[in-house]
């Protein structure tokens, strides 16, 4: 009967820890997706510093503060790249966005952790990324249509779409 107790604790923690383990799904490591745009030649990360003006207007894209003081980014003269994480539903997606002038070129969700949703990350949503600007407000140029059942995680890639954006506006210019 011992045997039989610990056999059916052992199946029900594995099975309790089965969602947990397929949860975090881990597509592109950021080196790979710089390798992808810079080829051999990555330049070397630069900082954005988070002032209060730009806090302010990175809170009015988010819905919330932003989480760090500082933005880690690369660039050349022609293209930018920002990796950024923000919560879906309940859990960071984190997600890569390459600018070129002005302009979201190339959009890809480098790492997944919610249990729905993930379709985020397939390029026919993707695509619909490419080409979009800021517009007045720091909003998008265009309307990302949804998917069923990933609408927070749609609404969390739109969010940093657009303060990538931002940041790139603001990292080749003097002023926010």
């Amino acid at each position: 009967m011992n045997r039989v107790k610990k056999l059916f604790c052992l199946l029900f923690v594995g099975l309790w820890c089965l969602p947990l383990a397929q949860a975090l799904e881990i597509y592109l490591t950021p080196e790979q997706f710089l390798s992808e745009v810079f080829a051999s030649n990555i330049p070397k990360p630069e900082v954005l510093w988070i002032s209060k003006d730009i806090a302010k207007s990175a809170e009015k894209i988010l819905g919330h503060a932003p989480a760090q003081l500082r933005q880690r980014y690369w660039k050349n003269s022609e293209k930018s790249v920002w990796i950024l994480e923000e919560i879906g539903k309940e859990e960071p997606i984190t997600a890569a966005y390459m600018i070129t002038g002005g302009k979201l070129a190339q959009v890809k969700v480098l790492a997944y952790r919610e249990s729905r949703g993930g379709e985020v990350r397939y390029p026919a949503f993707l695509k619909q990324y490419q080409g979009a600007e800021l517009k007045a407000e720091n909003y998008l140029n265009r309307t990302i249509d949804g998917i069923s059942g990933a609408t927070l995680s749609v609404s969390a890639m739109t969010r940093m779409a657009r303060l990538a954006l931002y940041f790139d506006r603001v990292s080749r210019s003097e002023s926010p």
